[in-house]
């Protein structure tokens, strides 16, 4: 099935090899997705989990620099490897970064077994309907080109919707297959993010309605379209499993949406076929002033607990 994905996606026969193996790995190896993608709004937040206050750097140049060293230690510590942690989603700063003296996706892919994907969204649009869709993203087709070049496998958006609103979460939807469309034509596997807030008055109903919205949209694709969707932890367990078993979705994956790592997993563990893509889970315990063996030691802690619930269901 891969090679006849891939073929389809007219690479050059090198790109065709890491792709179809790329493609392979999202679908099928056991591990989940590593989300190290915190963009300008959420930067100051994790870096003061991390142990650097605001008035350690001055403006977005002096912070991103910070930001970015935070995420090549991860990336470089000893337990970060394809074994458990098959994929990352990358800030686009770090996409263009470089991490022992190579660039990002290409040291991810070829030193650590890991599958790189990039975050293209440019943030929410105020709410309107009981949702957030995304704001324009100028540029995107010359970014994805360039992701394309630097060996990037996929892409990854986000919405969020906060309530039970059948026009606003067909909006968030329609907007995701949109974009997801121009994506798919550049040979990138999309990510739809529509978020659920685990604060929604009607989180079930919600997940109702964006369900059917979603099994829609991927009716409607072509046959030989494959998306991979990332999705709040249902209240209700295997909830999305109509979504995992479509045959134009690579996998589904779930973000901790503020859940604590324990909560989540404890949540995760009953939806079978679903693996994490945590972020703020994933490395909320990482300090900068840890020696690297027990950043590694923590980290490694880290992978374990989100590694088996994406794996060992209950």
């Amino acid at each position: 099935m891969h090679a006849r994905i891939v073929r389809s996606l007219n690479f050059e026969e090198e790109t065709f090899v890491a792709n179809e193996k790329m493609l392979a790995q999202m679908a099928e190896k056991d591990g989940f997705i590593a989300a190290l993608d915190q963009s300008g709004g959420s930067t100051p937040g994790a870096l003061r989990q991390y142990g650097i206050p605001d008035d350690a750097y001055s403006g977005d140049a002096e912070m991103f620099k910070l930001m970015h060293e935070m995420r090549v230690r991860i990336m470089t510590a000893p337990s970060f490897t394809g074994k458990k942690v098959i994929g990352a989603i990358l800030f686009e700063r770090t996409m263009d970064g470089e991490a022992e003296g190579k660039p990002v996706p290409t040291f991810l892919w070829e030193d650590r077994g890991i599958v790189p994907f990039l975050k293209v969204d440019k943030g929410l649009e105020t709410e309107a309907d009981g949702v957030q869709v995304m704001k324009p993203i100028p540029g995107l087709d010359d970014l994805l080109a360039r992701a394309v070049k630097l060996g990037v496998f996929g892409t990854k958006m986000r919405s969020v919707i906060h309530q039970a609103d059948e026009k606003g979460i067909a909006a968030v939807a329609k907007q995701q297959f949109e974009v997801g469309a121009q994506i798919i034509k550049h040979g990138l596997v999309p990510i739809l993010e529509p978020e659920v807030s685990i604060k929604s008055p009607d989180k079930k109903g919600a997940e109702k309605i964006l369900r059917d919205e979603l099994l829609k949209g991927l009716d409607a694709l072509p046959e030989s379209s494959k998306v991979m969707i990332k999705l709040t932890i249902p209240d209700e367990a295997d909830f999305y499993r109509p979504l995992i078993e479509h045959p134009r979705v690579v996998r589904v994956v779930a973000l901790s949406g503020g859940y604590t790592r324990s909560d989540a997993c404890k949540k995760l563990e009953q939806n079978h076929g679903m693996i994490a893509s945590f972020s703020r889970a994933l490395i909320n315990e990482l300090k900068k002033s840890m020696s690297d063996s027990e950043f590694d030691k923590t980290l490694e802690q880290s992978i374990d607990e989100i590694y088996d619930a994406s794996v060992k269901k209950a």
